[in-house]
């Protein structure tokens, strides 16, 4: 478990395989709950090759000294991202 926000990561390793590719991240907030933003990819075995970029907004809580995620919204595809960049844009505009 991660102690602080700067250790927090989604990749993940399995049998020697990075099987989820952290691409970067964005710490959206920090405190005893934390948001932030990952840019991702996943293996798929099989065409033995990463896939899209997927991106990921997770939730962390600080307890007993160290970050434990509470939740997660994955955005699957570069066509929703963008339609939800559309979408914020036009709110943040009013």
């Amino acid at each position: 478990m991660a102690e602080t926000v700067d250790e927090l990561t989604i990749e993940y390793v399995d049998n020697g395989v990075t099987t989820v590719k952290e691409l970067d991240k964005k710490v959206l907030t920090k405190g005893a709950w934390a948001t932030l933003m990952f840019r991702y990819k996943e293996w798929n075995n099989a065409k033995g090759e990463y896939g899209d970029d997927k991106f990921t907004i997770r939730r962390y809580q600080k307890r007993e000294g160290k970050y434990q995620q509470k939740s997660k919204f994955n955005i699957s595809s570069i066509d929703q991202a963008k339609s939800m960049i559309e979408i914020l844009q036009g709110w943040t505009k009013e």
